[in-house]
């Protein structure tokens, strides 16, 4: 197994709250109706070895421990509070426990943000007082936490055994479902459990820190409906992936999911789209489907992690093998191609019948001796062209089904199998269709820390995301971020003129700033008289003055230039150029008599190739983001775009460009040559620079981009200034976000 490595650079305050050498339970009471009995029930059930100090003014014991009529009362000194009341008693019960220096205070109930703005203010209320006394706070609306290694059960869960899962999950359900399922698996157990309710005070990023600190948890798992300081969450994120593995499902992949989302937790859930891919590249490793969260959490924080995507399957059935194929294909992961050197000991051990090739198919080798599935597996482990081994099949049943004799052997096999996950630093991964029935070789392996799926998809999943971290750490420790480009101060003054005008930046001042920060962008020309016409045609139309042009309109109030007639193409020689710059300027004033018309822009017609798009948006949550896909009219009908958080690594750029659906036809189809891919990706970092330098620059559009094998040509570019009241451009973004 791989250990855990790394440290993070502070230590999270939460350590002593979550850790409290004493607790008071503010609304303890002895009716089992009430969640302050059940907090009181789980200390004493667990056998917390602090002091607990039940509050409750009606009561002079509860449960057996000796109760206080307030906070103030409380001789110890508890480092945490759970308080149990209703909302308009949480604002001065938090002041209490600050004047008695209590570090931390969870708050249960609900009635706050998510509910309007009346509960807003309570919620303000309460986070005044918090931070006038120097308390903490866990919620409010959470369904609370428990910490197993230090015996630390608010919620009094039966049946949950400490273990290195760590969770944070907005829905306490969700944690319920969590721990049904691990009581089923038998051998998973959480460390610690945090519902971050409405996330007041402390957020997602702390909790992910602590996790990504404490020495009992080797994975971070998060159920997550919305964030509320996105950016730093990537940051630590980002911290806390170099060491352990983290994974998150977020919810909210619809738009009634949004919505639902929104109303529970008072948070934005965002962009699903954007939020996976961000996610991603901090090293997340996120899942789709609920039923995937404990069995990915599980398999992370067993195996860590594989070297690479290369799968090596061994199956003592046809079609289940054909199966695991077909899902590890869909997933992203390689059949990995077997050396002639492991095919030949593969040959030496099993019947002539079996297939050598993978995935490798025993066919009946191994029914009267399944121990041999370890021979092979060790083989496959040994070959250097392969990065995890998948078993599939019926291992563990073989005593059930064929004779009871068998057990022995199959024993042997199970130690043989728990031998070699020592020996090897890759992942081996089982499927059995009996896993269900736990038999006595399953349970073995489980014991021994080998994950054991009942699902052929769960256990792809699990491979993919151990390929997927391999990956990811692969390039994170040889690769760094850009920096931001230099702002330049004519540049400066431009976003200055266009913000003392109150509008965006015209087009050929997009461009200007695109070339002056190195991007290659054709030579245009403004053209603010017919006269000037002939200039133009003299220095764009080339020596035969016949080189088709593009010609639009320059107008800060025209911003769908081609929807109001403001836009030709492919004008040849001076008259037509004189013919369409009478037509744009005609056209214009019918759409929009009072528009103010700069000029009309003049450029030379791109060459043909792939139209893309980058665009920059300015997310409240995440901080600014690069979007790039397919371009023109695709990108709304498609949607097949790809989200990275700036600033980007030349990793980040070339994985959006293999993203996306569309990369074959970057690579060239049907005769077509494919695009420089290389100067696709320059574009994209030098894009990424820019937005950090600008902070003027709120949005940025360059649709279409043309690229092709010489290159790429920015034939449409629009910058939206940053300002107070921002125009309703932002509206075709919005909807791709």
């Amino acid at each position: 197994m791989n250990p855990i490595e790394g440290h993070l650079p502070t230590r999270s305050p939460l350590h002593d709250i979550l850790a409290p050498g004493g607790i008071a339970v503010v609304g303890a009471s002895a009716d089992p109706t009430k969640r302050g009995y059940k907090a009181m029930v789980g200390l004493i059930k667990e056998g917390y070895p602090g002091d607990i100090y039940p509050v409750n003014p009606r009561a002079d014991m509860v449960l057996g421990v000796k109760a206080w009529p307030s906070v103030t009362e409380i001789p110890g000194n508890p480092e945490l509070a759970l308080i149990c009341t209703p909302a308009p008693t949480v604002p001065g019960l938090v002041a209490e426990c600050g004047r008695r220096g209590i570090k931390g205070a969870v708050i249960l109930a609900s009635g706050f943000s998510e509910i309007g703005d009346e509960g807003a203010c309570l919620e303000r209320e309460m986070l005044e007082k918090a931070r006038a006394h120097g308390v903490r706070l866990i919620g409010p609306n959470t369904s609370g936490i428990f910490n197993l290694h230090h015996k630390v059960n608010l919620l009094a869960l039966d049946n949950v055994r400490p273990g290195d899962v760590g969770i944070i999950s907005q829905s306490g359900n969700m944690l319920l479902s969590l721990a049904l399922e691990a009581q089923h698996n038998g051998q998973v157990g959480f460390s610690t459990y945090i519902g971050p309710g409405n996330q007041s005070d402390i957020g997602f990023n702390d909790y992910l820190r602590y996790l990504g600190e404490d020495h009992h948890t080797r994975v971070a798992t998060l159920y997550v409906e919305g964030f509320r300081d996105g950016r730093r969450f990537l940051d630590v994120a980002r911290e806390v992936t170099a060491m352990k593995p983290v994974v998150i499902y977020k919810s909210g992949s619809t738009e009634a999911g949004q919505k639902a989302a929104s109303s529970h937790t008072g948070a934005l859930a965002g962009s699903y789209a954007m939020t996976v891919d961000l996610l991603k590249q901090s090293g997340v490793s996120v899942v789709h489907q609920s039923d995937e969260i404990l069995p990915v959490a599980e398999g992370l924080g067993l195996l860590q992690k594989a070297r690479g995507k290369r799968v090596a399957v061994i199956a003592d059935g046809g079609g289940q093998a054909t199966i695991a194929s077909d899902r590890l294909t869909e997933a992203g992961l390689t059949l990995a191609e077997l050396s002639e050197a492991t095919r030949a000991k593969l040959r030496g051990v099993l019947f002539p019948q079996a297939s050598t090739v993978n995935p490798v198919d025993v066919a009946g080798s191994t029914d009267a001796e399944p121990s041999l599935l370890a021979t092979c597996m060790e083989i496959l482990a040994a070959d250097d062209g392969v990065d995890s081994v998948f078993l599939v099949g019926m291992f563990g049943g073989y005593s059930l089904r064929f004779a009871e004799s068998l057990l022995g052997d199959e024993m042997r096999g199970a130690e043989a199998m728990v031998d070699l996950s020592h020996a090897t630093e890759k992942p081996l991964v089982i499927y059995s269709l009996y896993a269900p029935v736990k038999p006595p070789a399953l349970r073995r392996l489980h014991e021994a820390g080998l994950p054991v799926y009942a699902s052929i998809e769960n256990a792809v999943r699990v491979l993919s995301a151990l390929g997927e971290r391999g990956q990811y750490l692969a390039w994170y420790h040889g690769e760094s971020r850009l920096g931001s480009a230099a702002p330049l101060p004519e540049i400066n003054a431009i976003f200055r003129q266009a913000k003392a005008e109150g509008r965006d930046l015209f087009e050929y001042e997009a461009k200007r700033l695109l070339r002056d920060h190195g991007i290659e962008v054709p030579l245009e020309l403004v053209v603010r008289d017919e006269a000037e016409l002939t200039e133009a045609a003299s220095r764009l139309a080339g020596d035969s003055g016949e080189t088709p042009l593009a010609m639009k309109v320059v107008s800060k109030d025209i911003l769908h230039k081609s929807d109001a007639g403001g836009v030709r193409l492919d004008v040849a020689g001076e008259s037509a150029m004189r013919e369409a710059y009478r037509g744009i300027l005609g056209a214009c004033h019918d759409h929009d008599a009072a528009a103010e018309i700069e000029g009309v822009l003049v450029t030379p017609m791109a060459q043909k190739g792939v139209e893309v798009i980058l665009g920059v948006i300015r997310d409240p949550i995440f901080g600014p983001v690069l979007m790039f896909g397919l371009g023109g009219v695709f990108v709304e009908i498609l949607e097949d775009v790809a989200f990275r958080s700036i600033p980007l690594s030349p990793h980040d750029a070339e994985s959006m460009v293999e993203q996306i659906k569309a990369r074959k036809i970057l690579a060239g189809v049907r005769g077509e040559k494919a695009v420089d891919k290389a100067a696709l990706v320059d574009l994209l970092l030098k894009v990424s620079r820019i937005v950090e330098a600008y902070p003027d620059l709120a949005e940025l559009d360059l649709n279409p981009v043309i690229v092709n094998a010489e290159g790429y040509a920015v034939v449409d570019a629009r910058v939206i200034v940053e300002r107070e009241s921002v125009p309703e451009l932002r509206r075709d973004k919005e909807a791709l976000s």
